[in-house]
């Protein structure tokens, strides 16, 4: 099910519902690029520390937006065990425009042509998206709306805004007390600020707020003062409506944050830096504080890829690169409880999947993640008790066997492989760092060195000395290969890194205690008596 913003509002009570029923939320997000094209150190890299890595991409959330949210919410079937139904919507967003809110974002060429793809319906994020806001932004619209400080936002819509008030105002001179028109194509909060404009412009009327768009009537100054005073649709009301209609999704937001579902998502971090950015507040410069937020939004994570990671290879699955693939795989003979898993069917009005694959849609990725977590967990429960003795499955015992793979989300390229939202992050268990020493090659850099390696595997390089470089893989097997490949090589020495020996600072600080050492050993022995 597709909602925009013409269709959001009334849609809300229901989405509460089904998230206060659920037991768990499936998440995905697509945006209009992924990281912005930094060059030399400021490029994510196996080196970097978690909060460097975390740094590095806040960039690249500021500057770039959400097009489209998919959440598929799954519900447990009352008195049939083991069954659930997944309620599966895609938002698509736009930032508010409201006041002086004019948000600026990038397109980055690559995103758009893989949305492009996978048919991504770029109209329905620009012209039918939903609004949204982070905390700090709402505090300032508050601010401006109920002290009457408010204005239209551009110099587009104040024409716009003149062409409306000019359409009425010759109606107006045609109409007889009492008579209607309609101004139709205005929903959403902007219905509201076209009202309120139309008030304040003009004494004789009265607007309504219907289906078909802004109903207008023409009616004396007296009984204008009547509905004024007696209507329940006052100024002061509507300023509250129009807070309402400017937060959108942000609303939603606040519906998941309050109902404390475990959410599942697949490879996460970027859509938890951008639910962060976006709805919550700007992303702190501390990193640790990051963390701390977001495990009070959301207590209990669970990220697909990294239970994948951690499991695949001992359930004896062959290797997958994507949540398609996996998918496919536990749905496949290979799976030895394929027949005794999870039940799990679409909702009414959801059922747009239940034959047709659309990857990288995003609450059918949000399908996926839900359902691979389930299947993934049911085959855990059966090689923990066997196949005659699980238990009666239920949610609260799947989540028990997946609790350690909770609040661990995964990481690509840095110096540890996740991060732990409910505690200290682990060690680095990647390989070790290697250094290459280089002769008869003047002026080498970065790139060329990486280009030297590139054709037996991928390194992350970086300079160490004029001509010493590190180099570091996430693959054991590609460490070993290259100390062998480079064993004895003329100009290209590789080995082991061991800092009390090739760190430049320690040799500094040796070669200072050095001199020192000789120096107070030079004015001992001249300090000595003769004899």
């Amino acid at each position: 099910m597709d909602v925009g913003a013409d269709q959001f509002e009334q849609s809300l009570p229901l989405l509460q519902e089904l998230v206060l029923g659920a037991d768990f939320v499936g998440l995905d997000i697509e945006f209009t690029g992924l990281r912005t094209n930094l060059s030399g150190s400021q490029q994510i890299s196996l080196f970097d520390l978690p909060s460097e890595w975390y740094l590095k991409t806040r960039r690249s959330v500021q500057q770039f937006t959400i097009c489209q949210i998919g959440l598929s919410v799954f519900s447990s079937v009352e008195g049939e065990s083991n069954k659930y139904i997944a309620h599966s919507c895609n938002f698509f967003l736009f930032p508010t425009t409201f006041g002086m809110l004019d948000s600026e974002f990038s397109f980055q060429a690559s995103s758009v042509q893989f949305l492009n793809q996978y048919g991504f319906d770029y109209n329905k994020f620009l012209k039918n998206g939903i609004p949204y806001m982070n905390e700090e932004q709402e505090k300032r619209i508050k601010h401006n709306v109920l002290n009457g400080n408010w204005r239209v936002r551009s110099s587009l819509d104040k024409d716009q805004m003149k062409l409306v008030i000019n359409e009425v105002t010759q109606w107006l001179n045609l109409a007889e007390e009492g008579d209607w028109m309609t101004l139709p194509g205005i929903a959403g909060f902007q219905a509201f600020e076209v009202q309120l404009v139309l008030r304040q412009a003009l004494p004789n009327i009265w607007t309504v707020l219907r289906d078909q768009g802004v109903m207008v009537k023409k009616v004396s100054r007296q009984h204008r003062w009547y509905l004024e005073e007696n209507s329940c649709d006052r100024e002061s009301c509507w300023k509250e409506k129009i807070l309402l209609s400017a937060r959108g999704f942000s609303v939603f937001f606040q519906m998941l944050v309050k109902a404390q579902k475990p959410l599942v998502g697949h490879n996460m971090m970027m859509d938890l830096l951008h639910l962060h950015e976006k709805f919550f507040r700007p992303l702190p410069e501390s990193y640790s504080q990051f963390k701390l937020n977001i495990h009070n939004l959301f207590p209990v994570l669970i990220d697909t890829k990294s239970v994948i990671k951690d499991t695949w290879k001992e359930l004896n699955f062959p290797r997958v690169s994507n949540l398609s693939e996996a998918y496919e795989v536990l749905n496949s003979d290979l799976n030895p409880t394929k027949s005794s898993g999870p039940v799990i069917t679409h909702a009414s009005k959801c059922e747009k999947y239940v034959e047709t694959k659309y990857p990288h849609e995003a609450a059918y990725d949000a399908f996926l993640c839900g359902s691979v977590l389930l299947k993934v967990a049911h085959l855990l429960l059966w090689r923990v008790h066997g196949a005659g003795c699980i238990p009666e499955p239920s949610f609260p015992l799947h989540l028990g066997v997946l609790a350690p793979y909770v609040n661990q989300v995964n990481l690509i390229r840095a110096g540890v492989p996740k991060i732990n939202f409910s505690g200290p992050d682990y060690p680095s268990i990647r390989p070790p760092i290697l250094i290459l020493s280089v002769r008869r090659w003047p002026g080498v850099s970065e790139q060329q060195v990486y280009r030297e390696f590139h054709s037996l595997c991928k390194f992350d390089v970086r300079r160490l000395t004029r001509n010493q470089f590190l180099l570091l893989t996430n693959k054991f097997k590609d460490a070993r290969s290259i100390l062998k490949e480079y064993r004895g090589h003329p100009t290209l020495r590789v080995s082991l890194y061991r800092y009390w020996r090739h760190s430049p600072d320690v040799t500094c600080l040796l070669q200072v205690c050095g001199i020192v050492s000789t120096w107070a050993l030079v004015a001992f022995l001249l300090g000595r008596p003769s004899a």
